[in-house]
């Protein structure tokens, strides 16, 4: 292990990993918002949108990320449409998250009893006020699990970026590994600044489900 290479590059990695995060987050954010956009429509079933919002979500989650982004990166601009490689990496991992999201959602808010919507009703409460205060916190705590995993799963998604010239942790080490081809030591530090980045958010997941659990609104 050539420690001196190590010290060399850290900075880049740094660099590459704060670059990693901030499209992720922003991405996932994004993910969250739209997926719980369409689970709540999905369970309304508004007519029309609800229909387009399943094919999105079949087509999103049976599709891989990297065509997502050749499609976005490469096909829009044919009928006008540009991006930068940082806008389309938040815009793919986006329209892939969404879906995930949607699923994830709706799994939790299909496991609240009927009864319990209908109590709402007969307490004088709307359907807006039966989702925000009944039916979504209970949903949330139900989906925690799939809702963390799919926060990991769209982290670890950010690896494929490189392919649109996204300077994030994969790109710097490829780009490292073609320069001076130190294989190991490129590799170990991708593997150390992934693990900084995933392992605290998978103990964060894990605490919020216990304290949700403890709350009376898990299994």
């Amino acid at each position: 292990m050539n420690w001196e290479f190590i010290k060399e590059v850290l900075p880049l990695y740094q660099k590459a990993a704060v670059l990693t995060v901030k499209i992720g987050l922003a991405g996932i954010i994004l993910s969250i918002l739209i997926g719980l956009a369409c689970a709540a429509i999905q369970n309304y079933r508004i007519p029309v949108i609800s229909q387009i919002i399943s094919v999105y979500i079949e087509i999103s989650r049976n599709t891989p990320l990297l065509i997502q982004l050749f499609f976005i990166y490469y096909g829009l601009p044919k009928i006008g449409i540009r991006t930068n490689p940082e806008i389309c990496g938040v815009a793919g991992l986006a329209f892939l998250g969404a879906s995930y999201m949607a699923e994830a959602f709706r799994s939790g808010i299909d496991a609240i009893e009927p009864i319990q919507i209908e109590s709402a009703y007969s307490l004088g409460l709307n359907q807006k006020q039966t989702f925000l205060y009944v039916v979504f916190p209970q949903a949330l705590s139900i989906s925690m699990p799939a809702f963390m995993a799919n926060v990991i799963f769209l982290l670890k998604e950010t690896s494929v970026f490189s392919a649109i010239s996204l300077m994030d942790l994969m790109f710097t080490a490829k780009d490292l590994i073609g320069l001076y081809y130190q294989t190991t030591e490129s590799l170990f530090l991708l593997v150390v600044f992934y693990l900084l980045i995933l392992l605290p958010v998978s103990l964060a997941g894990s605490l919020l489900e216990k304290k949700l659990r403890y709350a009376g609104f898990g299994t």
